[in-house]
């Protein structure tokens, strides 16, 4: 797999990570749950921005972004605070791991920019009760 390719997935990753987060963030309220709301609007603008990083690089690259998909499947049952939580806590999961496999299908610069990204990302995850991992995003190794 190219470099390119690499991004290009990581890219639909980020597409999928703003709009379900975006959902989940017309979940939350900021009056009554405010921990929560301010994690998630955190996470979007961070998911938001990374989206736009690679947009940029892929076009400098003279190669045509992936558009984003129409839709995204959202998980059902968003009524209570604890299952947005556990929602935006496996959107961050899954975007460790895509980061991860950035990291190892990447190098130089962009290897060092996806390393960036998904110190983020776990650092991202504590917020939704995530626990910490020393291999975050490499579900095999987080036990270690």
């Amino acid at each position: 797999m190219s470099e390119i390719d690499a991004l290009q997935t990581t890219l639909a990753a980020e597409h999928a990570a703003v709009f379900v987060l975006g959902t989940l963030g017309g979940r939350t309220s900021r009056s009554a749950m405010p921990e929560l709301y301010a994690a998630i609007s955190g996470a979007y603008s961070a998911h938001r921005s990374r989206r736009d990083q690679l947009t940029g690089q892929l076009a400098a690259a003279g190669v045509d972004p992936a558009a984003a998909e129409a839709a995204y499947d959202v998980p059902s049952g968003l009524e209570r605070a604890d299952r947005i939580a556990r929602v935006a806590l496996e959107t961050e999961r899954a975007c460790a791991a895509t980061y991860a496999w950035l990291v190892a299908n990447s190098v130089d610069e962009t290897r060092r920019w996806a390393i960036g990204a998904l110190n983020e990302t776990a650092v991202r995850e504590l917020a939704f009760r995530g626990t910490p991992e020393m291999f975050p995003g490499a579900g095999e190794h987080a036990d270690r």
